[in-house]
């Protein structure tokens, strides 16, 4: 071959390599990703895209990602939810009820997979579990019962207690179902339950105000609610605090119980994995957690006075000392 036909040859495979890479990547799998901005969001995030590496999909090389979070201002998921189904994703995966219900009203035909969510059926976001129709499948903890059980280790670990307050997101579809499961655990252990409503968490500090002059024995926090902030102001009012999310603890809440994160992602990825190759959502059953965690700040207890019961840590499965 002549010199100068290899420098041609060699410069074409130059422009082509860029050129096929481009190619190859606009036309990767788009997997769109909507999320209530709640502090552990972040985590989700992390864990679902190393449960999808694990998978085979990278960033940039087998899939792209198109991240979308409300940053603690939840009416703005339809618009973020809207601008996804503008980019024509292959899957959108949501976290948190808010975030599914946002998905679900943008679009009835891009496949929806919740990461996590309360009770689709409850929010009337699935016709059933086993069968869930439409285009939304996924991870539901209706079943788990969290926030009853959230109650249960509250009168553990306060046996005196009587009254309990529970801040809930009203935005929230599943608030309600939430409110349900802790009025039957309230009453089952002879607890009374004040329901806080909060209707936008620019009211979060204002509640606790009033929840301060009230001095309840302790507190339940909505997970899709500002955490950090609602663990920070629990420990000002000195309020024992808890919450069905794990983050709340790392934050400064006394208590939490929550799925094993690390196994709930890794099934929805699996989920994602089914519909990317070519599942239909309406024929994938709708999965519920079976490991849970229970964990507690025996720093936050120290500053509140409160002595947690050695029956109660030899529960836990995370102790923060």
């Amino acid at each position: 071959m002549k010199r100068r036909e290899f420098l041609c040859l060699l410069s074409g495979s130059a422009v082509a390599g860029p050129l096929a890479a481009r190619a190859e990547q606009s036309h990767l799998p788009i997997v769109g990703v909507l999320v209530v901005g709640a502090p552990g969001s972040e985590k989700f995030w992390r864990l679902f895209q190393e449960a999808l590496r694990e998978r085979g999909y990278v960033e940039g090389k087998t899939v792209k990602f198109e991240f979308r979070s409300d940053q603690g201002q939840i009416g703005r998921l339809p618009e973020l939810a809207a601008e996804l189904v503008r980019l024509d994703p292959d899957v959108i995966v949501t976290w948190f009820t808010p975030a599914a219900t946002a998905a679900a009203r943008a679009t009835s035909k891009i496949p929806i997979v919740m990461a996590v969510a309360g009770d689709p059926v409850a929010t009337g976001l699935v016709k059933s579990l086993s069968r869930p129709g439409g285009n939304i499948t996924g991870m539901s903890g209706v079943d788990a019962n969290l926030s009853g059980k959230t109650v249960q280790f509250i009168r553990d670990l306060l046996p005196s207690a009587h009254r309990v307050a529970v801040l809930a997101n009203a935005p929230d579809p599943f608030s309600q179902p939430f409110l349900q499961r802790i009025r039957q655990a309230g009453a089952a252990a002879e607890l009374e339950i004040d329901e806080k409503p909060i209707h936008d968490t620019a009211e979060l500090d204002a509640a606790f105000v009033a929840i301060g002059r009230e001095r309840p024995d302790a507190m339940i926090v909505q997970p899709s609610l500002p955490t950090k902030r609602a663990a920070q102001l629990a420990l000002d009012y000195r309020i024992p605090a808890a919450c069905t999310l794990h983050a709340f603890v790392d934050e400064g809440g006394l208590m939490s119980y929550w799925f094993a994160e690390v196994d709930l992602y890794q099934r929805a990825a699996a989920i994602v994995d089914k519909v990317l190759k070519g599942a239909m959502p309406a024929d994938i059953p709708i999965e519920q957690p079976t490991k849970f965690e229970l964990s507690i700040n025996l720093k936050t207890a120290k500053a509140l006075g409160v002595v947690v019961p050695q029956s109660l840590l030899a529960l836990a499965d995370q102790v923060i000392e």
